[in-house]
């Protein structure tokens, strides 16, 4: 008796140790297969691109040195310490910068790519839809910039195209040609991701620096946004909005950043039926439901999508999309005062009128520079002599986070430019 126990003891041990090791096999495959899944999935060959930018391009479906790179630093680093010299010697592809233009946006596009292209350091492929009137222009500029610079970037001009059934309503929603961009990942369909800004930014660091936040996308977010607000007490959103917004204070979309891959694989939470939705598929019925309700147009349709879906956005600081209402009342975006601003969003026509001449100020430098001018000398000195006569308003008199970050980029440019006419020499 005792033998044919010890027989059925030895027999149970065999078959518990058998199906711990098919256990153990078949979790380590689904962490394999969720590692794989939640890889940012690289961008196809666009014949539009450069032969540089082509071969900087890595095999669809596999992950990228730099991926690769960045979680081995992040593992390292938890708290994304990566210096910007690492960041610009990892491998690179390029960054994929969106913008619509209608009506008379023309010089203000322009001043926000040649913001761009005079501060980063990576391969820029502008995608610019604009109205047909506008085309000439943005080709005859582009292709008058000097080649140092013409040389960093591709660029794609395209009509503005909304769905024909509805082409009109869209058209004028909020501002024209504005909603253009609720359909890039409709539209752009072999583009993977994209960074996608109002005319009326600049950038003030280098583009690739918003572009990093990809790689810090968790396996849900698809998109990143900065708040609409920082001050609940002066929020639009928490105080007026008759539809649904993201977080406390709602979310500003002038600066976007999206993995157009996920959007498009996504399927939508929403208070329209009762299963998820495509991005395709929810954008007219969201529109039906609440056009009586919005006041800012495709914005107040994001912050509805993502009230409904916040584990799908990433929030990131308001120096990254510094506007008015930051320092309009008093300075109220603290990161900006710490880091200084990144990307400055002059929405409310600031650049053009006298309102906020800080603003303005840091937009007339950046226009008026010459391209192959001393970037010390010809941008940043006339922009802080000129900021100092902005002290009569609130944003002037917080002048220092206008320039504490450019003072690095001019720097920056200036070293380029020194490299660039010894080599010639």
């Amino acid at each position: 008796m005792r033998r044919y126990l010890r027989v059925l003891f030895v027999c149970t041990l065999l078959v518990f140790c058998s199906l711990l090791y098919v256990f153990n096999q078949l979790v380590s495959s689904l962490e394999s297969a969720d590692h794989q899944e939640r890889a940012p999935r690289t961008r196809a060959a666009d014949p539009g691109l450069s032969e540089r930018a082509q071969d900087d391009r890595c095999n669809s479906g596999s992950v990228t040195h730099w991926e690769a790179y960045w979680r081995i630093s992040a593992a390292v680093c938890p708290n994304h310490c990566v210096t910007d010299s690492a960041l610009r010697s990892a491998p690179r592809d390029p960054v994929e910068l969106a913008v619509v233009a209608c009506g008379s946006r023309l010089e203000e596009t322009l001043t926000m790519l040649k913001s761009a292209v005079l501060f980063s350091h990576r391969h820029l492929h502008f995608h610019i839809f604009a109205e047909d009137d506008l085309h000439a222009g943005f080709r005859q500029a582009l292709e008058s910039w000097p080649q140092r610079f013409r040389s960093r970037l591709d660029y794609s001009i395209y009509p503005i195209n909304f769905p024909s059934d509805n082409a009109r309503e869209w058209k004028r929603l909020f501002k024209p040609c504005a909603s253009q961009r609720l359909f890039l990942p409709l539209i752009l369909k072999q583009v993977d991701s994209v960074l996608y800004v109002d005319t009326d930014v600049l950038f003030l660091r280098p583009a690739e620096d918003v572009w990093s936040f990809l790689s810090r996308f968790n396996g849900s977010q698809l998109a990143a946004m900065a708040p609409e607000h920082e001050e609940p007490r002066i929020g639009w959103y928490n105080r007026f909005a008759r539809h649904p917004y993201y977080g406390k204070t709602g979310v500003n979309s002038g600066v976007m950043l999206m993995n157009m891959t996920r959007i498009r694989d996504k399927h939508f939470k929403n208070d329209l039926a009762a299963v998820d939705l495509k991005w395709a598929d929810l954008l007219m019925p969201l529109l039906h439901k609440y056009k009586l309700n919005i006041t800012w147009g495709d914005q107040d349709l994001l912050n509805i999508i993502f009230h409904h879906n916040p584990e799908s956005l990433l929030l990131i600081e308001c120096h990254w999309n510094y506007r008015p209402d930051h320092c309009i009342y008093g300075s109220n975006c603290i990161s900006a005062e710490q880091n200084g601003v990144y990307v400055l969003h002059g929405n409310r026509g600031v650049y053009h009128d006298d309102k906020q001449p800080a603003f303005r100020a840091v937009y007339d430098a950046i226009q008026q520079f010459p391209f192959d001018a001393d970037p010390v000398r010809g941008l940043l000195v006339p922009l802080e002599e000129k900021l100092k006569s902005a002290d009569h308003t609130y944003c002037g008199r917080s002048r220092l986070v206008f320039t504490k970050r450019l003072r690095e980029s001019v720097t920056e440019l200036q070293k380029d430019r020194d490299s660039s006419r010894r080599a010639e020499v």
